[in-house]
């Protein structure tokens, strides 16, 4: 399985830097089931996917963004969670915050982000791959000058490196809850925004960051009279953290001692993988330090 998945992620990589001189970039040509606008990046991305898996011929189901479930051959063992491109935004833009996302669990109807067995993150715009499975203790990667996971010692709010979102996220109620993390750390840390759960988790293994919040599905839950604002700006639909965002960043983030959870402290791992509905999407605050993730629970003013 690992190099299959080795495999789709360098095939999609290729069909998108093949495609670049072609891409309109910014066309918004519809939406994902979850309700996600789709670039025509996207449908290059999702294209390849399907493409790899036809020819390579093997029984194999796959959850994908934009086509849902489908099932290739039959009696397929395992699944595949893909996200061809997480960090859509990044990509139409060229930029580098934009991964491959590939979990592996075996198939069955709720499968969960606990039960992942093999899982793959690899940056489209320098090809460099981080991959972990539940049968060996270390991850293997490539693209890095120096070893993984090289977690950051950080335990101080003001002095953190760190990510947020924004995209299906009121701004103002963000604002309200960590404004006052982003006022403290802008300039004695760094304040990012990548539009990319899993690049964002991934700088956190490489080091590059100390933490990555995104709360907008814990204030949904705490406060369901938000859900018209959270709507508005999700152009009617709640766009908070889908599985195929997490499934490999969650696995790989855990396997490398990241302190990884969902905006209430509780384990991301019950996370349903084929269910995109607002009940199972998720919020998620990731630190490479236990002290800076209790340190952000107690700080945010839910």
């Amino acid at each position: 399985m690992k190099d299959y998945i080795l495999c789709l992620a360098e095939y999609v990589s290729q069909q998108i830097s093949q495609s670049q001189g072609k891409l309109k970039n910014r066309y918004i040509h519809g939406y994902s089931p979850g309700g996600d606008a789709q670039f025509d990046v996207d449908e290059i991305a999702e294209s390849a996917v399907e493409k790899f898996i036809v020819e390579r011929g093997e029984p194999i189901a796959i959850y994908s963004e934009d086509k849902g479930l489908q099932k290739f051959g039959s009696d397929p063992s395992y699944l595949l969670i893909v996200d061809p491109i997480d960090g859509t935004r990044p990509a139409a833009a060229n930029l580098e915050m934009c991964c491959i996302s590939i979990a592996v669990a075996k198939f069955k109807e709720f499968a969960c982000i606990g039960d992942v067995e093999y899982a793959l993150l690899k940056e489209l715009k320098t090809g460099a791959y981080i991959y972990g499975d539940r049968y060996h203790d270390d991850l293997i990667y490539a693209g890095y000058s120096y070893p993984l996971p090289n977690l950051s010692h950080t335990s101080d709010l003001n002095n953190m490196f760190w990510s947020f979102e924004f995209n299906g996220h009121p701004t103002s109620l963000m604002i309200q809850a960590y404004g006052h993390l982003i006022d403290s750390s802008a300039n004695t840390g760094g304040v990012f925004l990548f539009n990319s759960a899993s690049y964002s988790i991934s700088r956190i293994i490489t080091g590059q960051l100390d933490a990555y919040v995104d709360i907008g599905n814990r204030l949904l839950k705490d406060h369901p009279e938000l859900r018209p604002a959270f709507e508005k700006v999700g152009n009617g639909y709640i766009l908070h953290l889908f599985p195929y965002d997490i499934a490999a960043s969650v696995f790989l983030a855990e396997k490398a001692g990241v302190i990884i959870t969902d905006a209430f402290g509780k384990s991301l791992n019950s996370t349903l993988l084929m269910d995109i509905s607002d009940q199972n999407q998720q919020s998620c605050i990731a630190a490479s330090t236990a002290e800076l993730h209790r340190k952000l629970l107690e700080t945010i003013r839910w």
